[in-house]
């Protein structure tokens, strides 16, 4: 079994855009490849699933119980595939407990860490950055250096003298190029989807990645200390029914694939339906997904899309079970009001106005526990991320009882009328010793 983990000493070093090109420069190679994105990221895994021709699994230390990591990648990892998993952040920074971080889940799955060095401000300091990286965990093993944005070949020079002298190998020199740039908004990347050129930013990654890259070494520390994970049939969350209809399209783009996978692997059938293109969820569902995403750029397309609207007031007139997050919140409540300051009428499930004009960040892991009369039965690990706010909310019981990474009490959060819940929470895994 082959991996690595592909980190950066803090975010903003190019770690994406290395990613991708590496999955695509392997994929060119005909070397089958797992990609993976670490933590609770719902954006960079589409970019990941494009790059390489397969789904991207999230492998989150903080969120997912060890057991739940070590089964996704045995999943993942049919046939003789490298899981090539993006970390977050800097290799060492984790939630607000210091708990779970891409070091971390190098440890539990005996990852070779590739560190990816913004080289664009430094010359010989690249030694003692990388040097202290390597040196500070004995479990977490830094197996080469990934120059990028380098100026010159006098500036690549310098910089590999520095990291001769403390033997780190190089693995790849990336030169300054400003179309290896994604562009981004408020919760991050702009969406995979929404790229017309995508294919070709990610060639244009792969071959500023193969320019000076030693593959041969790249594989071989892939190969060395990965430990077997199990591919036992663990425990997971529990699908919201037997018949699942799951929107998707741009406004609804951030489900988690090992969710879905899970409530497959407990027997559920899964069938997917686009808001934006005027669709209503399968009449045979007999529950209903609506996951996060960008309503808030599409209010005035949902709010005229009839079919939707009929097949979900439908479906709840039915008793039909119906559960969404984050965006898919927002749109079950009554009103959605836009950036600039626009009300449109969402579907009027939930009792609860959100608005996007005056924007607020709301950022972390959370402990979740249902309340009574909440179709869910265990404490839960969840994620937190949005800049909407609520500016209204009627009768209607509530969801979650929440905390943050910390334990600090949160209160209450989302809402349920009989078979309809939502709230901004993003449910990851049940909890268990990793939170």
């Amino acid at each position: 079994m082959s991996g690595l983990l592909i980190a950066a000493p803090s975010s903003g070093a190019g770690k994406t855009t290395v990613t991708l090109g590496l999955l695509r420069a392997l994929r060119r190679r005909g070397i089958a490849v797992a990609p993976g994105k670490a933590g609770p990221d719902y954006i960079d895994p589409a970019f990941h699933a494009a790059a390489s021709g397969t789904l991207c699994l999230n492998f989150d230390p903080w969120a997912m119980r060890p057991e739940l990591i070590s089964a996704n990648a045995a999943l993942h990892r049919s046939g003789d595939r490298i899981l090539v998993i993006e970390a977050m952040m800097g290799l060492f920074d984790g939630a607000a407990d210091g708990k779970g971080t891409a070091a971390d889940l190098a440890a539990q799955l005996g990852l070779s860490v590739v560190l990816v060095v913004d080289a664009s401000r430094m010359s010989q300091s690249v030694a003692p950055l990388v040097a202290g990286f390597a040196g500070f965990r004995a479990d977490v093993r830094v197996a080469g250096v990934i120059l990028n944005k380098v100026g010159s070949e006098r500036h690549e020079a310098m910089l590999r003298q520095a990291l001769d002298a403390i033997r780190m190998p190089v693995i790849a020199v990336i030169g300054s190029d400003k179309a290896l740039s994604l562009p981004e908004r408020h919760l991050g990347l702009v969406q995979a989807g929404e790229h017309a050129s995508l294919e070709d930013f990610i060639d244009h990654a792969a071959d500023a990645v193969s320019e000076e890259c030693n593959f041969e070494f790249l594989l071989r520390i892939a190969r060395q200390g990965l430990n077997r994970p199990s591919a036992a049939n663990i425990e997971r969350l529990m699908p919201l029914g037997a018949r699942i209809a799951v929107a998707r399209d741009v406004a609804f783009a951030f489900s988690y694939e090992h969710m879905l996978l899970g409530w497959r692997r407990r027997g559920a059938a899964i069938s997917f339906f686009s808001p934006l293109a005027d669709e209503a969820p399968a009449g045979d569902a007999d529950a209903i997904y609506l996951p996060g995403g960008y309503p808030e750029l599409h209010a005035g397309r949902l709010a005229a899309a009839q079919n939707f609207r009929a097949g979900m007031l439908d479906a709840a007139a039915r008793d039909i079970r119906i559960y969404g997050e984050c965006g898919g919140y927002m749109v079950l409540g009554d009103g959605l009001i836009d950036a600039e300051g626009r009300r449109h009428e969402m579907l009027g499930l939930l009792p609860v106005v959100t608005s996007y004009a005056k924007r607020q960040r709301h950022l972390g892991y959370r402990r979740v526990m249902p309340l009574d009369g909440a179709f869910f039965a265990r404490t839960m690990t969840a994620h937190e991320f949005h800049y909407s706010t609520v500016v209204s909310e009627g009768e209607g019981n509530r969801l979650f009882a929440t905390q943050d990474a910390l334990g600090t009490d949160l209160g209450a959060a989302g809402l349920r009328r009989d078979q309809v819940a939502g709230s901004y929470m993003h449910l990851i895994d049940l909890a268990g010793a990793a939170a």
